[in-house]
């Protein structure tokens, strides 16, 4: 199920807008659904590294260097 959001932007962005979705063939309402769902993405990974940067920065995990890892795995030979 959708929702309708409507959203005041000045004339310039709207432009941009129209202008750049022309430009990859998308719909304008396409075009802002794919910025905004990458926005939120990104918003989303930046919070993630965050939190496991904070949990680091508590000592609560650990990072492992490539030779590390590569003899847990059973890699080093």
């Amino acid at each position: 199920m959708n929702t309708r959001v409507t959203l005041d932007m000045p004339e310039e962005m709207h432009r941009l807008v129209l202008k750049y979705a022309a430009e990859t063939g998308a719909d304008p309402n396409a075009y802002m659904l794919e910025i905004i769902e990458e926005r939120l993405e990104d918003a989303y990974f930046v919070k993630q590294a965050e939190e496991v940067l904070a949990a680091r920065a508590r000592g609560e995990s650990r990072t492992y260097s490539l030779e590390e890892v590569k003899r847990e795995l059973g890699l080093d030979d």
